[in-house]
């Protein structure tokens, strides 16, 4: 009996080796974490940091050589076209001149009569097509609210009008720009002529327009020459972003592209859109040291003023250029997505395994891919898939979060 029991005891441990040693080799299922090919929308954007810029700035110059009197504004401060002193400067003696002095200024003066002429035609005409566009984008909107135009059309017509809106606004402050250099001119010649009498005291700047100082530039007394820069000035509250983006995605973006505008330091993001894609390009150093090719977007903001109130000059803001968007779209997670050749796969979820499916894909952001074929919706894909994953391999699987 005590032999027979022995050989019980011995054959059990030996069957219970037997199993630990086939459990130990016995493939285990692998835990992953799965997400759902969903409908939905989606975006593709163009992530680039920018700033604010003041659209129009003059640099107020000296038209006559001189000693300039200390400038008391600074940066910030208010100004009102005709009546905010700029500067003072205290006029050389005219009989120490040169002719070629007064030949330059009388030059200056004839040039700005010239512009002056120019803009008052440009005015005229981006005037007449404001009026024009300004009808249409009218008439678009109310067939849009009778239904009878497709959305499409009455936000063409929207995009004109504000481009021609911009385009008379630039010629009017290039019109007012160009009349205050005249006067410049024309009183910088009297100031010349050898009987500028009492004149010569004091030459007096005044602002050419309603806005800010934005930066002083010869802040303490000094002599000065024609054409020394003195202030620049600007319209605080017009701003626009600028925003530089590689070369090769700058060919991706449109006029009229919306821009979400992020970490600017308000508690919503500010929305705004493209107005033009700079034609030209320049190289710019990246953090690594790699030379690239970046190109200028331009943007206006369509916030109302008060919301980018606390926004000046040259302010850094995060923009995202949306380039494409759908509110519904078949999209799979980016994290399910690996290379399989020259095609895109995933590992699809099949019962308690997985099967490896090549797909076919659209647009593609940081988050989702658009699937073109391949997948359906609610199907069940592997994300963030291991080495321990394979076509067939048996899974636990533990859905993803996906908000």
């Amino acid at each position: 009996m005590k032999s027979f029991g022995k050989i019980v005891l011995w054959g059990g441990l030996f069957a219970l080796f037997v199993a630990g040693a086939i459990y130990a080799v016995w493939p285990q299922p692998v835990s992953v974490e799965t997400a759902t090919v969903s409908l939905g929308p989606m975006q593709v954007t163009i992530d680039e940091d920018g700033v604010t810029r003041v659209k129009d700035r003059y640099r107020v110059s000296s038209p006559v050589a001189g000693q300039l009197l200390r400038i008391e504004l600074h940066s910030g401060d208010q100004i009102t076209a005709g009546e905010t002193l700029l500067a003072t400067i205290r006029p050389s003696d005219p009989a120490m001149l040169d002719a070629r002095q007064v030949a330059e200024t009388e030059a200056r003066a004839s040039a700005a009569q010239s512009t002056i002429d120019r803009s008052e035609a440009r005015r005229s005409q981006a005037k007449v097509a404001r009026d024009l566009a300004e009808s249409q984008f009218g008439r678009m909107k109310e067939l849009l609210d009778a239904k009878s135009v497709p959305r499409e059309e009455y936000e063409a017509a929207e995009a004109a009008f504000r481009s021609r809106q911009e385009e008379l606004r630039v010629a009017t402050f290039e019109q007012e720009i160009a009349r205050f250099e005249l006067e410049q001119a024309q009183a910088a010649l009297g100031m010349l002529q050898p009987n500028g009498g009492d004149n010569l005291k004091h030459f007096e700047i005044r602002s050419p327009i309603d806005g800010v100082v934005l930066r002083v530039f010869q802040e303490s007394s000094t002599v000065v020459t024609p054409g020394s820069a003195l202030l620049e000035v600007g319209n605080h509250a017009d701003l626009e972003i600028v925003v530089d983006v590689l070369s090769s995605d700058a060919v991706k973006i449109k006029e009229d592209d919306e821009m979400r505008l992020e970490h600017w330091g308000g508690d919503k993001p500010l929305t705004a859109k493209v107005r033009t894609v700079e034609p030209a390009a320049f190289t710019k150093i990246s953090a690594l040291g790699v030379e690239e090719q970046r190109v200028n977007v331009i943007g206006d903001f369509r916030d109302p003023s008060e919301a980018v109130a606390k926004l000046g000059d040259g302010y850094r803001v995060e923009a995202r250029i949306v380039i494409w968007e759908s509110d519904s779209v078949l999209r799979v997670p980016a994290s399910a997505l690996f290379r399989d050749g020259q095609s895109w796969a995933v590992f699809k979820v099949v019962d308690d395994h997985v099967e490896q499916q090549t797909i076919k894909i659209g647009k593609r952001n940081e988050l989702f891919a658009e699937v073109i074929e391949g997948l359906d919706a609610n199907s069940q894909v592997v994300v963030y898939p291991n080495d321990q994953v394979r076509d067939g391999v048996k899974i636990v699987a533990r859905a993803l979060d996906q908000d």
